[in-house]
């Protein structure tokens, strides 16, 4: 089996335009490729804007670490769908993705049980709605996020009182309340595999930030959760609406009644965990062969 692994200039190996945190992809793909070469097949880094002539040969084609598509939505969600039609697996599907894409997903989730952070959903937020949510959430701090975004880009805090007036997001928002037990307990993830579930770990924030990523010094550790919580995550994948997704990462936070709040059900370019995780890469290489023999 010949399997493509979409990267961007940023993860490529080799570029001179890598990213600080491309160490992470470098991870990813040391414990899936001996495992794919197991299976009598191979694993090529391949650059998602590449023209379509590139992706000839290729069974499937696995959404590695594109962390740039948030910057080329329709362009990115477009190639998806052109590798499809061309007859290639692309995991996610591009229906997956497309609806993924766009954080209004949390809503759906939500009218079918899925506890989320309560959240304004604002596609021209200003310093007023800023101001609105703080006071519609009974809060002082809140964080605005891009409605189509990764990594935290373009992401903000805002303190009460501290908002420059004429602060705007350039992109359709999302505002939450900052919820403070990320940094004091942490940000939680679930790891499935072909919809079972593979491993978790917690997250936390550097000293003095609030976001989780390694980009910024945030930290990551190996945990054995509770079946409850397992149950919690595992619900969120049955949750969407598609075929069971090939991979995803379960991001949740804990709340004040102990109960779990999703905060993202990463299923595009997630950082998978491998470190955490020893055997993601066989039950990855297992369910990549399954697939292939499906279609």
């Amino acid at each position: 089996m010949k399997i493509g692994f979409l990267v961007c200039p940023g993860t490529m190996p080799g570029s001179a335009r890598r990213r600080e945190d491309a160490y992470e992809h470098d991870l990813q793909v040391q414990a899936i490729r001996p495992e794919i070469e197991a299976h009598g097949g191979t694993l090529t880094e391949i650059d998602w804007r590449d023209p379509i002539e590139a992706f000839n040969g290729f069974d499937l084609i696995l959404i590695g670490t594109p962390w740039d598509y948030q910057d080329d939505e329709a362009e990115f969600l477009g190639k998806l769908d052109d590798l499809e039609f061309a007859g290639i697996t692309v995991c996610n599907s591009s229906d997956m993705v497309r609806w993924n894409a766009r954080k209004t997903y949390l809503r759906y989730l939500e009218a079918r049980g899925i506890a989320i952070i309560p959240t304004l959903w604002i596609e021209k937020a200003s310093a007023a709605d800023i101001d609105a949510a703080m006071y519609a959430f009974g809060c002082e701090t809140v964080v605005a996020k891009r409605q189509v975004g990764a990594g935290a880009e373009g992401q903000t805090i805002h303190h009460m009182g501290q908002t420059a007036p004429d602060w705007h997001m350039l992109h359709p928002a999302m505002i939450q309340p900052y919820l403070p037990q990320i940094a004091t307990d942490g940000e939680y993830s679930f790891i499935f595999i072909d919809g079972q579930f593979s491993h978790a770990l917690r997250k936390r924030p550097a000293e003095g930030d609030y976001r989780v990523q390694s980009l910024y010094g945030g930290t990551e550790e190996s945990i054995t959760p509770s079946d409850a919580d397992v149950r919690s995550a595992q619900a969120v994948i049955g949750a969407i609406p598609f075929e069971t997704p090939l991979y995803a990462r379960i991001d949740v936070v804990r709340g004040d009644g102990n109960d779990l709040l999703l905060m993202e059900a990463e299923l595009i370019e997630p950082f998978l965990y491998p470190e955490q995780g020893p055997e993601l890469g066989p039950r990855m290489a297992n369910a990549i062969a399954k697939r292939i023999q499906i279609t």
